[in-house]
């Protein structure tokens, strides 16, 4: 069986071979082969893909891709998926926290005959921030449908063959891959995996690129923000409804009244505010149709690199 362990790389160069290397001596006990596909997603700051450059002229068993920019991670998976060639499909870090033992763990479980298998970690090493917000993730996902319930997802993950092809025929800008894996598999599955303390640096996902995440899941595979404005649409009529007759039956009973320029003002602020939230949730679906039919790439590749320097160059 070949097993590819895909890596989305950004800003990685010190700590890819250690993590590499970490790979090759686990698959040196286990009779499987394996591809590595590592994804340079448009690191900045450092000389990554030169690392990966140098890791694929030592070993033909390892693909280099280089993306035209920084696209994100979910991209930069998509991006690894058409050279990955291997049975099963592995997804893993750069930064040192999965441990290479897990990649078995994973594939064990998932010849059980499971679509997707997630590592779950008990103590995560990440910040306080970055525990809350993937907790929160969770749960939202699980709300919204697009996460079934009792598993928990990770970037730490093992698909099957079956997977990987229908995920390469995702086009959309938007990127989501949960959300689509969920309209494609059904067997989920969680193994219980170490977290590793991270080698060096620390995460690159901010608030604006979590945002960001959380509006994809939200947007791109649900109707509920649509049905939510609808509802608060009802509501708000009927509750206008209901004013009228008060006001109605009020100057019936009480003749003319003194008019309370401050409720009125706070109740016009407060519904206009709801009818702009509402125009902007249909904003933002029609923007993203708009953008889905213009064709805008999920990612571009700028070079690839497949073992000994046999550079083929994609435009």
């Amino acid at each position: 069986m070949l097993i590819s362990v895909c890596i989305p790389c950004y800003n990685s160069s010190k700590t890819l071979p250690t993590v590499v290397q970490g790979i090759k001596e686990e698959f040196a006990k286990r009779p499987e082969d394996y591809q590595i596909v590592l994804v340079n997603d448009g690191s900045p700051k450092d000389n990554t893909f030169e690392v990966i450059r140098e890791l694929c002229a030592a070993d033909p068993r390892i693909t280099g891709v280089n993306l035209s920019r920084n696209y994100g991670q979910a991209s930069a998976k998509l991006a690894a998926l058409p050279y990955a060639r291997g049975d099963v499909i592995v997804f893993m870090d750069d930064d040192g926290q999965h441990p290479a033992y897990g990649i078995f763990k994973l594939v064990d479980k998932l010849q059980e005959g499971y679509d997707v298998v997630y590592a779950d970690f008990k103590n995560k090493k990440h910040s306080f921030f970055k525990r809350t917000t993937s907790n929160l993730h969770n749960a939202l996902a699980e709300k919204m449908g697009s996460k079934p319930k009792g598993v928990r997802r990770s970037s730490f993950t093992c698909w099957s063959r079956m997977v990987a092809e229908a995920m390469m025929s995702y086009h959309s800008p938007f990127v989501s891959i949960g959300s689509y894996m969920m309209t494609v598999a059904w067997k989920f599955a969680n193994v219980e995996i170490e977290h590793k303390e991270r080698m060096v640096g620390k995460s690159g996902y901010t608030f604006r690129k979590l945002f960001a995440m959380w509006l994809n899941l939200f947007i791109s595979f649900s109707m509920l923000p649509l049905r939510l404005a609808t509802y608060l649409g009802f509501l708000f009529s009927g509750a206008g409804f209901i004013g009228i007759i008060y006001l109605f039956l009020r100057k019936l009973i009480r003749g003319s009244g003194v008019a309370g320029y401050t409720s009125t003002m706070i109740t016009v602020l407060f519904i206009g505010g709801i009818m702009m939230i509402m125009l902007g949730i249909m904003g933002e679906y029609l923007g993203r149709i708009y953008m889905t039919i213009s064709d805008k790439p999920q990612y571009n590749v700028r070079e690839v690199i497949q073992g000994n320097d046999d550079n083929e160059k994609i435009s």
